[in-house]
């Protein structure tokens, strides 16, 4: 009972400050749903409303502290039933087979893919003999043919291959297949033969209007800021980055500066903040409004105009919508007098964001954008608290950039080394060279242009703000190119992050002595990642490639072909080498059919029918991959084109053999649903 006591009492000294874990709750709600192995059924929903109505019954009317226990578990019961709620909703008719043949469709989408080709998002589809009720509402297209210009509502016709999205390249990595069911994605392919008009974009839809009003932007953009600064204005005005080519996107990423392309929480703040204190400036400065208007509103109202003109302007993705709700809350808090920058308003936004979007929860972007958010927020709240920031008066600006700058580093850095296996060791460097450019002068030339736009005199303020962006692509070479810019890190256990955010915000968010408990999960994560072990071998999904974990690192089976899949593996290891190398740790690949022998047992890998002529038979200590299907005679471990259709990629520890398909389970978006769907 004592127990018990001293945890309502807790609770009770927390009084004011628990509405901030009610985003984590309904988050803890919406990771249970997308972790389940299985897909629940509607009778499951019904209970789970049942126990959201009981739960908010008994947290409204008992007035203890556990009244807090029963909101936080209504909470987390309502993000499993949004979660699944969503799932559904956006659920289309997605390919379950290799398609080649005429492709027709409306373009919605365009950007670029990793090997830089220009990609195309299509919708109204029409695939040569599938019906309506099975044609993927979206599909994408890789353009490696003759490519003329292209804008968005045009409709186009070509000849192509499409396949159903792919599923993770490894047991437990990032399930492509999943993310493009939210996107209402049904097929993914290419094209190498020209592409031709069916017919002209018609602006039937506000969403084809806005589309083509961005990129009809960009192009004027691209017009007067030519080559990679125009791409790279293109790419933070309108978000349109197929004028970028991947030299640079790499440079960026390299020298952490990748996120300066994204219109984020940090555009929309830099847009939002500069008109606000424009505005607030100019009415100020009229004394008859200044006297009998309330000036801050007025300038908070003006800021919110100008951040849905940006929405619009960006295209309205899913960070550049979080961004602006995260805006939105805050000038909202200035409009109802309240504290705009607060740990309840980054509450409120994580809130919103999950609930019109749970799936975001698993995206990089949204971690790494409330992680940042929360932790400059709770640090610069408890120096304001207890006192300012050091340094002369003229200083201090330098001083909160730089806290700033190392802050959000700190809370993004572990988030964004698990999702991409990176770390930039200069990245502080380049942030502090080039975030003060992109705040100070490209958002504000960028606005400046956008003003004078209808007049025709946007020249001059772009030249400004191509300008800034020359001076920031400037510092990403330098950095990048810097011995040791970039390091890798190995793919942590799919709980470490997890426990790394446990521990992070019970140290933001919980008051007291007790929130240094939250250093407990913290340390075991790191303890954790770094004792996490790679698989011993790989096989992908198509039997066209094998890795197996050597002394200097993965063999790969080939030095070309499943470049993509060779790279997520490498980068996975926390190995920064490229296929070529990776393929040259291999004993010998001159054969048809490249062999390793490991752990008393020899690895065949076959690629083609050619490599399979006169395989009948195969031994008991032989493990064969083959992406082609094989009949033959022996007990050996064999997997094959078939084989691994049904079991997706495989990964091999100790013998123990784990699926991607196991992990998945039957979901929504998982193969066997599709097909049993159809």
């Amino acid at each position: 009972m004592r127990v018990l006591a001293r945890v309502e009492a807790a609770l009770l000294n927390q009084t004011g400050y628990l509405f901030q874990w009610s985003p984590i709750c309904l988050a803890v709600g919406i990771g249970l749903y997308f972790s389940l192995r299985f897909e629940p059924g509607s009778q499951v929903y019904a209970w789970l409303l049942l126990v959201v109505a009981v739960l908010t019954w008994i947290g409204r009317t008992m007035r203890s502290g556990w009244a807090a226990l029963a909101i936080g578990g209504a909470l987390i019961t309502a993000g499993f039933v949004l979660a699944g709620a969503r799932a559904h909703s956006v659920a289309e008719p997605v390919l379950s087979w290799r398609y080649y043949g005429p492709i027709e469709g409306r373009v919605v989408v365009m950007d670029r893919s990793a090997s830089d080709a220009l990609r195309v998002t299509l919708d109204r589809v029409r695939i040569e003999d599938v019906p309506v009720d099975r044609r993927p509402q979206r599909v994408r297209l890789s353009l490696h043919g003759g490519v003329g210009p292209l804008v968005p509502g045009q409709r186009i016709m070509t000849t192509g291959h499409l396949s159903p999205p792919q599923g993770p390249v490894e047991p437990g990595g990032f399930d492509f297949r999943r993310h493009a069911w939210f996107q209402r994605l049904g097929a993914v392919g290419y094209t190498r033969v020209p592409v031709m008009t069916v017919a002209p974009p018609n602006g039937a839809t506000e969403g084809v209007r806005v589309t083509a009003w961005r990129m009809a932007i960009s192009e004027r953009v691209r017009a007067i800021l030519p080559g990679e600064i125009g791409g790279f204005a293109a790419a933070v005005t309108t978000g349109d980055r197929s004028g970028m080519g991947q030299g640079t996107l790499k440079s960026l990423r390299a020298s952490n500066l990748a996120h300066l392309l994204a219109i984020s929480g940090l555009h929309m703040g830099l847009l939002t903040g500069f008109v606000f204190l424009v505005c607030r400036l100019g009415l100020s400065a009229i004394p008859t409004v200044a006297l009998r208007l309330p000036v801050r509103k007025l300038a908070a109202v003006c800021a919110l105009a100008a951040a849905v003109i940006y929405l619009l302007l960006s295209g309205g993705n899913v960070a550049t919508e979080r961004a602006f709700v995260m805006a939105s809350v805050m000038l909202g808090a200035i409009l109802i007098d309240r504290r705009a920058i607060s740990l309840r308003a980054v509450a409120v936004a994580a809130l919103i964001v999950l609930t019109l979007r749970p799936e975001s929860l698993l995206s990089p972007g949204f971690q790494m954008s409330f992680a940042a958010t929360t932790a400059l927020v709770a640090v610069f709240g408890a120096l304001r608290d207890f006192h300012p920031l050091p340094g002369p008066k003229w200083l201090k600006p330098v001083v909160g950039l730089l806290m700033s700058s190392a802050i959000a580093g700190l809370a993004t850095a572990p988030i964004g080394a698990a999702h991409f296996n990176t770390m930039s060791h200069y990245g502080l460097l380049a942030n502090m060279l080039s975030v003060p450019v992109m705040g100070t002068i490209v958002v504000p030339a960028a606005f400046v242009a956008a003003l004078l736009a209808p007049f025709g005199l946007e020249a001059f303020p772009l030249h400004v703000m191509g300008l800034g962006l020359q001076w920031i692509l400037i510092v990403s070479d330098k950095v990048s190119g810097l011995d040791g810019a970039q390091g890798f890190v190995t793919s942590p256990p799919h709980y470490v992050l997890p426990m790394f955010a446990l521990g992070a915000l019970w140290l933001a968010l919980w008051r007291g002595r007790a929130k240094w408990a939250g250093l407990i999960p913290l340390a075991a994560a790191f303890l954790l990642w770094g004792q996490g072990h790679r698989p011993e071998i790989l096989i992908a999904d198509s039997g066209g490639l094998v890795g197996i974990m050597t002394q200097n690192g993965r063999a790969l089976s080939k030095e070309k072909g499943s470049g993509f899949i060779a790279t997520v593996w490498l980068e996975n290891d926390g190995d920064g080498v490229d296929q070529i190398n990776a393929a040259g740790r291999w004993p010998d690949l001159e054969g048809t059919a490249p062999r390793y022998v490991w752990r008393g047992k020899e690895l065949v890998h076959i690629t083609g029918k050619r490599a399979a002529q006169g395989l009948t038979e195969c031994q008991k200590n032989q493990i064969i991959v083959s992406s082609v299907d094989l009949d033959l005679i022996g007990d050996c471990g064999l997997f094959d084109r078939e084989r691994l259709k049904e079991t997706g990629s495989l990964a091999i520890s100790n013998g123990q053999i784990t699926t991607s398909r196991e992990l998945i389970g039957h979901r929504l978006w998982s193969p066997q649903m599709v097909r049993n769907n159809r």
